[in-house]
């Protein structure tokens, strides 16, 4: 199994493509749906669903060009089934975006934690709430990577100014869900660069004094 970490939009935005031989999955396609599908036909990979961390609009924005050109389902946690309908929830308004994002309601939600599979891909789905109230990571345990949204970054954490935020519920959340992870878990966050569990163990500020 394989990554890769495509920045997407003005927020530079993750998009992270997990592949398996010639399928795979889309992580948070946050904007410009048309060079996502691009760089999928050059890899020639066929998508077989969109997993979103969260339903902030710049994880958002390519849901549904990538959604109807591939007719594949989107899943997202139940606790945000709305924020994809709603520039008021997902940040759009908030931020007075040009355009209001809003995209066409999931087909599949994720109620709890669980061990899920997902056409070729099995992996484990973890409730990190904090910077919004469904925040989900996705464990791919045997490839060693969590992808962690904006829950964890590279010595930092995800905002909790937004709708639903709490930085005290974002702080349990990395270490009941994230860092009790082996050491060496890499971590793919929503902005900025990869990390690791230990990185982030022995240097993150934010987490020190837990």
């Amino acid at each position: 199994m394989k990554w890769e970490q495509v920045p997407l939009g003005p927020l530079q935005t993750n998009c992270y493509i997990v592949y398996q031989e010639d399928v795979c999955l889309i992580i948070d396609p946050g904007e410009e749906g048309k060079k996502l599908i691009n760089l999928l036909e050059r890899r020639k990979a066929t998508p077989q669903a969109i997993l979103l961390t969260h339903a902030h609009f710049d994880h958002i924005g390519a849901v549904d060009t990538v959604r109807e050109h591939y007719q594949i389902p989107v899943y997202i946690h139940r606790k945000e089934e709305k924020w994809l309908l709603d520039p008021s929830l997902n940040g759009a308004k908030t931020f007075m975006m040009p355009i209001q994002t809003t995209v066409k309601p999931a087909d599949f939600f994720f109620e709890k934690e669980e061990k899920c599979k997902v056409g070729d891909f099995s992996f484990e789905v973890f409730e990190t709430p904090g910077h919004s109230p469904g925040s989900v990571s996705f464990y791919f345990e045997k490839a060693e990577f969590v992808v962690s949204g904006d829950a964890l970054f590279q010595r930092s954490i995800g905002r909790t100014d937004l709708q639903g935020g709490s930085h005290e519920q974002l702080i349990r959340s990395i270490h009941e869900k994230l860092l009790v992870l082996p050491e060496q878990t890499l971590v793919l966050p929503g902005h900025g660069f990869t990390t690791t569990i230990r990185e982030e163990m022995d240097g993150n500020p934010y987490l020190n004094g837990f």
